[in-house]
């Protein structure tokens, strides 16, 4: 099993101030409460590296840890907060999308998805604007362990098709669960690769 030593680097607010390194970033975002520090700490093996929270909204910066001085794996706020101000909403809004856009060793986003939901219209603007912005990502549905194997599946299929009405193919999705760690392992082989 490939080795991870992962460390706090440092909290921004915006891609300005973000640390002044060129190792490749991996960066990992989705909607309030999809399970996002869970998904981190699951690939890091280290259960307080980032803070859960039964509270949505929990990360409002752009968190970096360094991974075997190899790569930044990027801590996002989410997106679709209901609990928050308008200007709130916005200030993340505009963190998150200046990070995009401007981080030029940014190699991939992570979107995460609750696979136990519909398709909601908050993902669905979010990769939209990704694509069109032509953001290397991929989508990781999560909590796969709340649902039996072939609901998971088939929510996932679901989830799939609706996408297709607005995209030609399909980016790298990976299913997984923090708590049975599947698809961990999918997700850092993916990273390696990329950084080979």
């Amino acid at each position: 099993m490939y080795s991870i030593q992962a460390s706090f680097v440092s909290s921004s607010d915006s891609y300005k101030s973000c640390p002044n390194n060129t190792l490749p970033e991996f960066a990992f975002i989705g909607r309030s409460n999809v399970g996002k520090s869970s998904l981190i700490n699951a690939l890091t093996g280290n259960k307080k590296l980032a803070k859960t929270s039964g509270k949505p909204g929990k990360t409002q910066l752009i968190n970096h840890f360094n991974i075997n001085d190899k790569w930044y794996l990027v801590d996002l706020p989410g997106y679709g907060y209901a609990t928050t101000s308008k200007v709130n909403r916005n200030k993340f809004q505009k963190m998150i999308k200046g990070y995009i856009q401007h981080r030029k060793n940014l190699m991939c986003v992570f979107v995460l998805i609750d696979i136990r939901h519909p398709i909601q219209f908050n993902d669905k603007e979010f990769l939209k604007w990704i694509g069109e912005n032509l953001i290397p990502f991929g989508i990781i549905f999560t909590k796969t362990d709340k649902l039996s194997k072939n609901k998971a599946e088939e929510n996932i299929s679901v989830y799939k098709k609706e996408l297709l009405k607005d995209w030609e193919s399909l980016p790298e999705t990976f299913s997984c669960s923090s708590k049975t760690k599947i698809g961990i392992k999918s997700i850092i082989t993916f990273i390696n690769a990329i950084n080979e």
